[in-house]
């Protein structure tokens, strides 16, 4: 494993046992480790790459997802992320949907047992799933698969068969449930067939190399064990951190509400990134950005030399506002920020119709959908953050006529409200 850039390009032409490479190979060396937590074993990696450069044969890079919930967030796209740059080094990856893994449930990083999930529910998520990869992924050069193609097939004779092949201490060994047996905490039989499916994933597939989150490394690295029983060369597993969600703190998580949608609207997405410190801009700038490493090493100088930090963070804002919308969208979306920035209304606004007219100010912003309740509204009120046709509203007790109101909650939130 290297921590960082320095580390890589000491490196030069060899691998860390000494194993001499070619240029190719430590470009694609830097390539791979760039931002990784581990890569496991980096020398075995080496020798894939060498001998699939030698060959002409791509090597097979895999990731399995399961269709947990209907959409995924920016957080989820850094090993997405790390797929595409190993895409157009030439290698073929496989974007796996775990559909079978689903109805088990993945135990990793669980306190408790996690209730598995319905064929429906399962279907209505993969659905959406290899879509929104394909805004990370190329296409074209992605070979999407489901592991209940073999998975099904296997039957109970070949469960059992597989079973046979790890050891209820070795599985133990796992944290997760280390910590629950410890605690007398219940662990579902059910559960010790998760890892063994997705390491029979790898079987299946062949794969030279598994990447996952940083939670996933037991499942990877029992896909390489279940490979060398099967009399197959183990896969090497690259694991990725989690990102820090917009507070800088925590990972990204929709029940922290730190996260970012990757099918979110263009001018929130480029206002959420622009939102982030300036110390974690070069954190995304690694994990998120497809710029290379001189590049985003030449930018940092400039910042250094007394450029705007500001500059730099625009600059990531658009590209990841571009990836999932286009370079049109993210153009507007910076606009739009200018003019929200000088106090300015977007170009398009949502228009609500209302009646009731006279109406409190509250209720209006309730009834358009601007805040959750009228309590939310005073609460605002009271804070200065409500405006009306571009004036402060400051009392509460305002009722609002007949009319057309362009109403601001806070910095984002617009509406041109016709009242009757």
């Amino acid at each position: 494993m290297y921590p960082n850039q320095k580390d890589v390009n000491s490196s030069k032409n060899q691998s860390p046992s000494g194993l001499e490479l070619t240029d190719g190979v430590r470009e694609a060396m830097v390539v791979t480790l760039r931002g990784c937590e581990e890569l496991i074993p980096q020398d075995d990696w080496a020798k894939k790459l060498m001998k699939s450069e030698a060959s002409g044969v791509p090597l097979r890079i895999k990731l399995g997802l399961d269709p947990t919930a209907p959409d995924i967030h920016i957080g989820h796209t850094v090993v997405l992320n790390k797929m595409r740059q190993l895409q157009d080094l030439g290698h073929q990856v496989i974007f796996l949907i775990g559909d079978f893994t689903s109805l088990i449930g993945d135990p990793s990083g669980r306190n408790n047992t996690r209730p598995p999930l319905t064929s429906d529910q399962i279907k209505a998520n993969a659905e959406t799933y290899y879509k929104q990869a394909s805004l990370v992924l190329d296409p074209s050069k992605t070979e999407i698969r489901y592991n209940s193609e073999w998975s099904l097939p296997l039957g109970s004779m070949g469960m059992i068969q597989l079973a046979a092949k790890y050891t209820v201490a070795r599985m133990m060994e796992r944290n997760d449930f280390h910590d629950r047996f410890k605690a007398n905490t219940p662990i579902s039989v059910h559960e010790f067939l998760y890892p063994l499916m997705q390491g029979y994933d790898s079987v299946a597939l062949k794969s030279d190399l598994e990447l996952g989150g940083t939670d996933q490394k037991f499942n990877l690295l029992m896909g390489r064990h279940l490979q060398q029983e099967y009399g197959q060369e183990p896969q090497c597993i690259l694991t990725m951190p989690l990102l820090e969600g917009l507070d800088g703190v925590d990972k990204m998580s929709k029940s922290k509400n730190n996260y970012i949608g990757i099918t979110e609207e263009a001018n929130s997405m480029f206002a959420k990134v622009l939102s982030i410190s300036d110390t974690l801009m070069w954190r995304w700038y690694t994990l998120l950005s497809f710029k290379s490493l001189a590049e985003i090493e030449a930018l940092k100088k400039e910042i250094e030399g007394g450029r705007n930090p500001k500059d730099a963070k625009v600059m990531l804002a658009k590209e990841i506002t571009t990836r999932f919308h286009s370079a049109a969208a993210a153009d507007a979306a910076e606009q739009d920020f200018i003019n929200r920035s000088k106090g300015g209304v977007p170009d398009v606004i949502p228009e609500v119709a209302l009646s009731g007219a006279p109406l409190g100010v509250a209720a209006m912003l309730n009834a358009a959908g601007l805040v959750a309740s009228n309590g939310e509204g005073n609460r605002l009120i009271d804070g200065g953050g409500v405006r009306i046709d571009s004036a402060v509203v400051s009392d509460k007790g305002l009722k609002l006529g007949a009319g057309v109101y362009v109403v601001q909650v806070g910095k984002r939130k617009f509406a041109k409200v016709t009242l009757a």
